[in-house]
């Protein structure tokens, strides 16, 4: 089996007035964090930014349960209002296209007989 250093080896460490030295982190006492905790949102994908944003402020499982069921439901209902909407332009791409055809064969054709 092999032996384990008496001492551990001494690594540059961080103190709490910003100056480094070497020290062996074991005997440093534990920093208490200062201030709120950073929460990174923007490194979130889309659709769990709302989820991260609820966990983070202490909203809790209602949000975050809101969030999870109508985050998709919101994104399918969005795309299908898309879907109807391009229906009707073209729709109304084509019905424009055959009344421009039916006067301008009715204008032709009147212009013949006189």
């Amino acid at each position: 089996m092999e032996q384990l250093p008496a001492q551990r080896p001494l690594t540059v460490v961080q103190l709490p007035d910003g100056s480094h030295a070497y020290a062996d982190p074991t005997s440093l006492p534990a920093q208490q964090p200062v201030g709120p905790q950073v929460v990174h949102i923007h490194q979130a994908p889309p659709e769990r930014t709302v989820q991260r944003v609820a966990l983070g402020s202490g909203v809790g499982a209602g949000a975050v349960a809101a969030s999870v069921y109508f985050g998709p439901l919101l994104v399918s209902v969005l795309t299908a209002i898309a879907a109807n909407l391009a229906m009707l332009a073209f729709i109304a791409l084509v019905l424009g296209w055959a009344v421009v055809t039916v006067v301008r064969a009715v204008g032709k054709s009147g212009r013949k007989g006189r």
